[in-house]
């Protein structure tokens, strides 16, 4: 299998950043990704004391469709957070100063709308990624696997959908899943196979339209017997990974 994409979502729920290449260090998640969020207003996150909360506590995908209308970019060097709303409007502020971040806290608000349960507060704790789940991990999602679910849906399902780090050609469908337990090594990196990712509502959402005009989840179920796509790898060893590199088992399984 080889890396065809790398990606990461610098705020929860918002557009993706691709990457050409990819530093990963042992037992974090790619540098920036998931680093953000927007926490609804009745949320009960402390960014002091940081604990893994259900995504609904937070805007997302999977009960805010609206939000993949949005494109985002965040800059790490400057601080920046640029959103782009689809009518042209333009914020780009400064979120590590309180005027910036209360700038993205409002226009966010507006745009939620009566989905925002009170004012949105973006959020952010030292060390903390806002993950669909309290481990930090890598995903990885095969190309092929995702093939396989298309012919079965009908229809043509863009990979951002899935909002995987890394998206990998060649390899049988579903053999990621025959990965799982077993040691992995990508461009220079060594990580853990150890979870199969089960979709979500998130996965209905059209990058393009904002619709929900399929069911990932349905579908895989009906026609495979689950509801995975992707499975979910742990850094254990780090190094760079880029665009073309190869994914090879360090062991015949």
């Amino acid at each position: 299998m080889r890396v065809e994409h790398i990606y990461r979502y610098p705020v929860k729920g918002l557009s993706a950043e691709a990457l050409e290449d990819v530093s990963l260090t042992p037992g974090e998640c790619l540098p920036h990704d998931r680093r953000f969020a927007f926490a609804q207003g009745d949320a009960p996150f402390d960014p002091a004391a940081p604990v893994w909360m259900r995504k609904t506590h937070f805007a997302c995908l999977a009960a805010n469709a609206r939000l993949v209308k949005l494109h985002t970019a965040y800059d790490p060097r400057t601080g920046h957070l640029t959103i782009h709303k689809p009518d042209g409007e333009t914020l780009s502020v400064d979120v590590r100063t309180p005027a910036g971040r209360a700038e993205a806290e409002d226009y966010m608000t507006a745009y939620m709308a009566e989905e925002a349960r009170g004012r949105l507060r973006l959020v952010d704790a030292p060390g903390y990624n806002f993950t669909d789940i309290p481990q930090k991990s890598v995903s990885i999602i095969s190309l092929a696997s995702l093939a396989a679910l298309e012919r079965a849906a009908g229809m043509r399902l863009d990979p951002l959908r899935f909002r995987a780090n890394i998206y990998v050609s060649g390899g049988a469908e579903w053999g990621d899943f025959a990965l799982m337990g077993r040691e992995i090594q990508l461009g220079q990196a060594r990580l853990r196979v150890w979870k199969r990712i089960v979709r979500c509502p998130a996965t209905e959402v059209n990058p393009a339209t904002a619709e929900r005009d399929a069911r990932p989840p349905r579908t895989l179920f009906e026609h495979f017997g689950h509801a995975d796509l992707g499975v979910q790898a742990e850094v254990l060893e780090g190094g760079r990974v880029c665009v073309g590199d190869a994914l090879e088992p360090l062991d015949r399984g």
